[in-house]
């Protein structure tokens, strides 16, 4: 049973860690978060320490007030289990609780995720304080929702200890049953490494030379899983004190973060929350936005919860840049427009002391004569205006296929390039898909594809036969299904699909590759096109398909490229090579229209559009990234609900800012 957060609109807030400051501060918060329209906070993430001044005693003196002076402001509360940064005496009572990095250097408490997942130590003290917190406040009036732990995974995601060894043999008896089958899936003839007993097995640790593909990536497997061990033991502590009151824990669909595999967590979540930070190096984050929004939607399988953002700088960056004019603004609406329902930030109030001292908040280190807190202001009219676009979804007709087990492979050592970043692959096919207005889905390769006309699958280097078999059968069923290189080549052990390239879907494609090229950095291969290729290239053969595009230099001269193949009722393409954005978008313009896809609605270049449906009326989020006003056709009694204006037929956004139209279903 789903439990959903029952927090009115679109829900604003952020951390809220009244800790770090004298109580006579908090009569300020509560005003100024009412001058802000904050409507829910989360509270308690890192206050074990003051929770549980020693084991087995504690002190909920502080959280009681800062709890009732919530409720009393008509704020509610995310309520945190504080389990993300275990205290001081912890440690000392049980130094074995450390986790050891691969290496095999211990590692010290003094910052936060300081212990090992497989701890049972760690387990046992986590889950009492959980405990203790859900008996006293599983009824307390301003609770609307829990908050396990926090971005588990963030800094401790493998331990590589004795305890972490012995959970993961544990692990792998669970998943192979016996050391036979072991020893085949992880291929253990090759270099001698055949196992006889289970305590011969241990974590990659660092060796001599490459090590085993199939144990690196069960070893990835495990420590997502070890994780989410964590968090269901703590949701089920919770939930038998409060049965009725949603569970979240903040995923990090962001760029630098790949250790969980979320598929695996989403459905254990009654809310799914993110948090997301942009790179201060990527010209053009709005598409990471939207890339991150859109994969969370389709992890939460419609609208979800930004847990944390930043209203401008943050601290971990080798230079941490602010956000410029009206930035602020237009990423909350982008989460927003993707299907996020509440819009959260670390954190409330800029921290003096601490780690985090220099991260912008929504209330900065300036106070309230700063241009970070007029904006979050603005924002919050904004959101409050947007109350009714809550529930709605979006309505994509486009899927990319997602799998962290298949990202994970791609970038294990002893590939045949080891340039290619599953990422970076993914976002190049996305965006000109973005640029075009073209609304997309993210999917699981075994998901249920009927609601789609294209599925595209720009990296999966690694797919099980499962779900190689829904892929290619979306395809002869009707489907249009486009295929990128060193796609199929692998099955989930990570053995390679023998018979030539690219494996599981040679015969849906149409095509077999004897052999790969893989293109050095800086290299590229010309295409007939008039485009270039870089990263990949194959001698390709056709087998059924057609070459859309071709080779034009070098030894693979008039060898296909881009092939099209009919395949049953559908349509399959290959691309055996990265093409240049131009000729990318040119092609993938080809793959969406042929298969009748159009954008969400014409706009101007820069202009991002992304349509939510609602029950009565879609809503058309225009958010223009340009430094010139625009001009976009809207629906002849559409309202504009950011400003409250009728604008039939036509609304203009000023430059770098946001509109959101209301179309009545008709």
């Amino acid at each position: 049973m789903k439990r959903e957060l029952s927090v009115p609109g679109i829900a604003y807030g952020g951390d809220y860690n009244p800790e770090q400051w004298p109580e006579e501060v908090w009569a300020e918060d509560m005003r100024l978060m009412r001058e802000a329209g904050v409507t829910m906070v989360s509270v308690g993430i890192f206050s074990w320490a003051l929770l549980e001044p020693k084991e087995g005693q504690y002190d909920f003196t502080l959280l009681d007030r800062v709890l009732d002076l919530l409720h009393a402001h008509g704020i509610a509360a995310d309520l945190a289990t504080p389990t993300a940064a275990p205290p001081a005496w912890f440690f000392r009572a049980h130094p074995e609780a450390l986790p050891v990095d691969k290496d095999g250097r211990g590692l010290s408490y003094g910052s936060r995720q300081t212990f090992c997942p497989s701890s049972p130590a760690y387990r046992e003290a986590a889950l009492r304080m959980a405990g203790e917190l859900a008996r006293r406040y599983a009824d307390h009036p301003a609770l609307a929702m829990w908050h396990v732990h926090n971005e588990y995974g963030c800094h401790n995601a493998e331990c590589y200890c004795d305890e972490s060894a012995a959970a993961f043999r544990r692990w792998l008896r669970v998943r192979y049953e016996d050391l036979a089958a072991l020893n085949d899936a992880w291929g253990t003839r090759f270099w001698s490494q055949w196992y006889y007993d289970w305590d011969e097995i241990l974590p990659p640790r660092p060796t001599g030379a490459v090590p085993n593909p199939t144990h690196q990536l069960d070893w990835r497997r495990f420590c997502s899983d070890e994780l989410l061990s964590l968090y269901d033991a703590e949701r089920e502590v919770l939930r038998e004190a409060a049965p009725t009151v949603p569970a979240t824990t903040n995923f990090m669909v962001m760029y630098n973060f790949d250790a969980l595999d979320y598929w695996r967590w989403a459905p254990k979540l009654d809310v799914v929350s993110n948090d997301h930070y942009l790179r201060s190096t990527d010209p053009e984050s709005e598409i990471d936005i939207a890339l991150s929004g859109d994969l969370v939607r389709s992890l939460a399988g419609g609208p979800w919860l930004l847990m944390e953002h930043s209203t401008g700088a943050v601290n971990w960056q080798p230079v941490n840049r602010a956000k410029g004019p009206g930035e602020l603004r237009r990423n909350a609406l982008a989460h927003v427009a993707r299907g996020a329902d509440g819009i959260a930030y670390f954190q409330w109030r800029a921290a003096k002391a601490g780690a985090e001292q220099w991260h912008s908040a929504m209330l900065p280190h300036a106070g309230t004569d700063s241009r970070i807190w007029q904006d979050v202001v603005r924002l919050g009219a904004d959101l409050k205006a947007l109350a009714e676009v809550r529930g709605s979804v979006g309505t994509a007709e486009v899927a990319i296929v997602w799998d962290w087990n298949a990202r994970w492979a791609l970038e294990m050592p002893s590939q045949p390039s080891a340039e290619l970043r599953f990422l970076d692959l993914v976002r190049a096919w996305y965006e000109p898909l973005w640029r075009s207005g073209v609304a997309v889905d993210f999917v699981r390769p075994d998901a249920d594809l009927s609601a789609y006309r294209v599925v595209l699958a720009p990296s999966l280097y690694l797919v099980d036969d499962e779900g190689a078999r829904n892929l290619t059968s979306f395809a002869s069923g009707g489907g249009t299904l486009a295929v990128g290189f060193h796609s199929g080549a692998v099955d989930e052990n990570c053995h390679v699909r023998l018979g030539g390239y690219p494996g599981a879907f040679r015969e849906a494609l149409g095509v077999r590759t004897d052999e790969l090229f893989p293109l050095l950095p800086g290299e590229s291969v010309s295409l007939s096109g008039g485009g270039t290729g870089t990263l990949w290239s194959e001698r390709v053969r056709l087998d059924g398909a057609e070459a859309v595009e071709s080779y034009t230099t070098g030894p693979l001269d008039g060898v296909p490229a881009v092939t099209r193949n009919s395949h049953g009722d559908g349509v399959s393409w290959y691309l055996a090579t990265l093409p240049d954005p131009a000729t990318l978008a040119a092609l993938l313009d080809r793959v969406r229209r042929e298969a009748g896809v159009e954008p969400v609605r014409g706009t101007p270049y820069g202009v991002e559009a992304v349509l939510r449906r609602g029950s009565d009326a879609d809503y058309l989020f225009l958010i223009n990234h340009t430094d010139t006003p625009a001009h976009v056709a809207v629906a002849s009694d559409a309202t504009e609900l950011l400003t409250g204006k009728q604008v039939p037929g036509s609304v203009s956004v000023p430059a770098g800012e946001t509109a959101v139209v209301r179309e009545p279903h008709r």
